[in-house]
């Protein structure tokens, strides 16, 4: 299935699937073309600042607002904020990916919520799930109502038909649904695994460039924002909507997917994370991880994200009499690591594909033994890291991992970081 797309971050895009569908000079005419229902899709508060301010006028072949109440929904026992009420030791946590999809499960059914901080009541805070689907989405939609949604695939495409268009995603690349935009998933090659970083808080945009000048890092002419695009179904479809950090579900007797034509600057999006212009050092030491932020959200103190989406690329590391992987480090900031493809340059072994790892506020943490010997006694020529690709999700807010996280861990983590020898004084 070919899709278009369009260019840029955050541009205004006017899009129409029906010749004719957007209305000219007014948002809101008293009779839009067609007969379509004039619909604002709002992701920011009306008086936000112009720079920051973001939302779409949808038209639609029937009004959103049309749908009987909605009820507690069950069928995805996994998909949960819970994380219970007793105290959280600081503990380097790791994961292995999860054993398999369930049987027959789609992209809702078989999430998986590992980590959460924040409350979405409250507009902050993030969340990390793991997902792990056989199945098309095909008479149900899905729309977050807490947060964002950014899909980081590691097995399998995922074709997300969302209200405002069509996006294929595959793994090494990212796409994102806004919060409040229906969706189903679709599975070209049949399951699909992989992560999905949930933000309650502001939402994700390319980070400040500072002294890095005008040029690095993602670009945004490389973010992809689809055409419009809709379903003219009338038939059983049913709404799951994740409200509050609980499921509910509703049902509709024809798809929600049904705009026909769009315009304004809240889209779905994708990236290619190859396209990421890496920045690194050519003398001594290493820039803090920061320097590979992709997306952040900012908190509301300056400099401090809320989140940020951050990758680790295929990449030269040439610095001269320096220790070249991660150093030890304890950091304010929570840190939620998941590896899409090959090996994690600070780990020499147990961080595998689809898994995860975390290490909370000011935990100590670093390379294993393994890659701490190899490291120190490398001759330090410039060496290219190849075929991985992994990413952080890092928060200002400590994480607290679900029930069923905990009831997952890998029991042996601390171990690799055993048996570093002592320092030797004169």
């Amino acid at each position: 299935m070919t899709t278009d797309y369009l260019p840029g971050f955050g541009n205004h895009v006017a899009t129409e699937a029906v010749s004719g569908a957007l209305p000219v000079g007014r948002n809101s005419p008293q009779k839009p073309p067609f007969g379509l229902y004039a619909e604002q899709l709002s992701g920011t508060a009306f008086t936000a600042p112009r720079a920051e301010n973001r939302r779409s006028w949808l038209y639609r072949m029937r009004p959103s607002a049309e749908h009987p109440p909605f009820v507690r929904y069950d069928g995805a026992p996994l998909f949960s904020p819970a994380t219970g009420d007793a105290p959280l030791a600081p503990n380097r946590l790791r994961w292995d990916p999860i054993a398999a999809a369930p049987a027959g499960g789609d992209l809702i059914d078989g999430m998986t919520t590992m980590l959460v901080n924040g409350d979405p009541a409250h507009l902050e805070g993030v969340a990390l799930h793991l997902y792990a689907a056989d199945r098309d989405m095909d008479a149900r939609v899905f729309v977050d109502a807490d947060g964002e949604l950014l899909f980081v695939p590691q097995e399998g495409r995922l074709e997300l038909l969302t209200e405002l268009g069509r996006i294929e995603v595959s793994p090494g690349q990212i796409a994102l649904v806004p919060r409040g935009v229906r969706f189903r998933a679709l599975l070209p090659d049949g399951r699909a695994r992989g992560y999905v970083c949930e933000n309650y808080g502001a939402m994700f945009r390319l980070p400040d460039l500072g002294p890095i000048g005008a040029n690095g890092l993602a670009n945004p002419r490389d973010f992809e924002t689809p055409v419009a695009w809709f379903e003219d179904r009338d038939e059983r479809v049913e709404i799951v909507q994740k409200y509050l950090g609980h499921l509910w579900r509703t049902e509709l007797n024809h798809s929600p997917l049904d705009v026909v034509a769009w315009h304004g600057n809240l889209a779905p999006y994708r990236y290619d994370l190859s396209r990421f212009n890496t920045i690194n050092t050519v003398s001594f030491d290493h820039p803090d991880p920061s320097i590979f932020t992709v997306l952040t959200s900012p908190s509301d103190v300056h400099g401090r994200a809320n989140a940020d989406f951050v990758i680790f690329p295929p990449r030269w590391m040439v610095a001269e009499d320096t220790f070249r992987p991660p150093w030890f480090h304890r950091n304010v900031m929570s840190e939620a690591m998941g590896l899409i493809t090959g090996a994690y340059d600070a780990k020499a072994e147990g961080f595998r594909p689809g898994g995860l790892s975390l290490h909370n506020l000011l935990s100590g943490h670093g390379p294993d033994k393994a890659t701490w010997d190899a490291a120190s006694n490398a001759a330090l020529q410039p060496h290219r890291i190849d075929g991985t690709m992994a990413f952080m999700l890092e928060s200002c807010w400590p994480y607290r991992p679900t029930g069923f996280a905990l009831d997952h861990a890998q029991p042996d983590y601390d171990e690799c970081w055993a048996d570093f020898p002592k320092a030797r004084l004169p």
